[in-house]
C-alpha cells in the first residue's frame, strides 16, 4: 500500500462536496415523497396508454392499406 492517506482524502473532499450539494435542497418528507412517486407513475401511465394507442392505430392502418 503506497498510496498513504490519498484515499481517505479523496473520501472526506467528497463528503464535504455531497454536503454542499445537498445544502439548498429541502429534506422530502415521506408522505411528498409517496405523492410524487404517485404522480410519476399516473404521468408513465398516460405515456404507456399514449404509445399503445399509437401502436394499434399504425397496425390498424397498415392492414387497412393491404
Amino acid at each position: 500500500m503506497t498510496r498513504g492517506n490519498q484515499r481517505e482524502l479523496a473520501r472526506a473532499k467528497n463528503q464535504k462536496k455531497q454536503q454542499k450539494m445537498n445544502k439548498g435542497k429541502p429534506a422530502e418528507s415521506g408522505v411528498s415523497l409517496t405523492k410524487r412517486k404517485e404522480n410519476d407513475a399516473a404521468i408513465m401511465r398516460a405515456k404507456q396508454e399514449a404509445a399503445a394507442a399509437k401502436k394499434a392505430a399504425e397496425a390498424a392502418g397498415k392492414s387497412g392499406k393491404n
